[in-house]
């Protein structure tokens, strides 16, 4: 059985999460083994409602500020968002010549189009998210993340994103699914339909990212979605950001392109060219997001080793042995 197979029988951990709202605190189990938890105290929940797809939480705590939780997962803390949103954003726009049209599937918490619309080069963006209700308390509760519904730039959809793109076919530069985990319904954003339906949705020399799992705990996911996406793209690299309120501390970003000639190490736009105050980046210490494509390994104090972002076959396991004494 397929990773993603086994990931399809799974749904949010909601009720336990509510349950350790009784106790003051928020926990979330980030592994599908159910092994590893990431818990926050709540200091006050100020949403608690059900859409007609998922259970909706926003909560306050005193160290990562507001905090949105769908179906029992963490989606983004005030804290730390800008980490995940800057880096899946502008791995693939500033990987493209001339990005244009963008279109983001998912993404109701407004933090992707906010970043998206920054772009100089951009025209329009278009969000299709499927859960109004998310986009609703996104806005009442989390204005920071919200500023992108602002944006002249905007056409907004409510509709499956993944009905959406069969009947657009050719029309954007630039896709970014913004999906949650792989579980039921969500599962299908991981699997060969939708990424076909993705590839053809682009115009030519387009470019995808999505969520891509993260490489610690969800390595055989990553390897599973590598292998398939470099089944139907030409180029395919592996991005990752390091966010401290999702359970692993880091989330892949999975970006594909249809031109061999893209080299998301090296993008044709350098945050450089633009003043980071008028722009609002969080990463400002950074020329490109070029540096989120290599990572360390996992040896424990290994020091100064890292591996290539193609993380697949010999090099994934090489990376996950533990270190032997001399390397320690």
């Amino acid at each position: 059985m397929s990773i993603l197979a086994a990931y399809a029988g799974l749904k949010g951990d909601t009720e336990f999460g509510l349950d350790v709202f009784k106790k003051g605190w928020f926990a979330e189990t980030g592994t599908l083994t159910g092994d590893q938890a990431l818990a926050i105290k709540v200091d006050k929940i100020l949403y608690q409602g059900k859409s007609k797809y998922q259970d909706v939480i926003v909560f306050e705590s005193s160290a990562w500020g507001r905090v949105l939780i769908l179906d029992g997962d963490v989606q983004c803390t005030e804290l730390d968002e800008f980490s995940y949103q800057e880096m899946i954003t502008f791995l693939p726009i500033n990987s493209h010549p001339n990005p244009k049209k963008v279109l983001v599937i998912g993404g109701g918490d407004g933090g992707v189009i906010r970043e998206a619309s920054k772009h100089p080069l951009v025209e329009s963006v278009t969000l299709c998210e499927l859960d109004e209700k998310v986009i609703e308390v996104t806005k009442k509760f989390l204005p920071s993340m919200a500023k992108g519904f602002d944006s002249p730039k905007l056409k907004l959809c409510i509709e499956d994103g993944a009905e959406y793109i069969k009947t657009h076919q050719g029309e954007f530069d630039v896709i970014i699914t913004d999906s949650p985990d792989p579980k039921a319904p969500a599962v299908c954003l991981f699997q060969r339909p939708y990424y076909e339906a993705l590839k053809n949705a682009l115009k030519p020399g387009g470019i995808i990212a999505s969520q891509g799992a993260s490489f610690w705990y969800d390595r055989n996911l990553v390897k599973e979605m590598l292998k398939l996406c470099r089944s139907l793209f030409p180029v395919v690299e592996y991005g990752a950001s390091y966010v401290p309120s999702f359970p692993a501390g880091q989330i892949g970003h999975i970006c594909c392109s249809t031109s061999k000639d893209t080299n998301f190490g090296n993008p044709f736009t350098s945050f450089g060219m633009t003043p980071w105050e008028k722009m609002d980046f969080k990463f400002s210490p950074y020329d490109s997001p070029g540096f989120v494509l290599r990572f360390p390994t996992g040896g424990g104090r290994r020091k100064g080793k890292i591996i290539s972002n193609k993380m697949e076959g010999e090099n994934v396991e090489k990376a996950f042995k533990a270190p032997t004494a001399e390397q320690t």
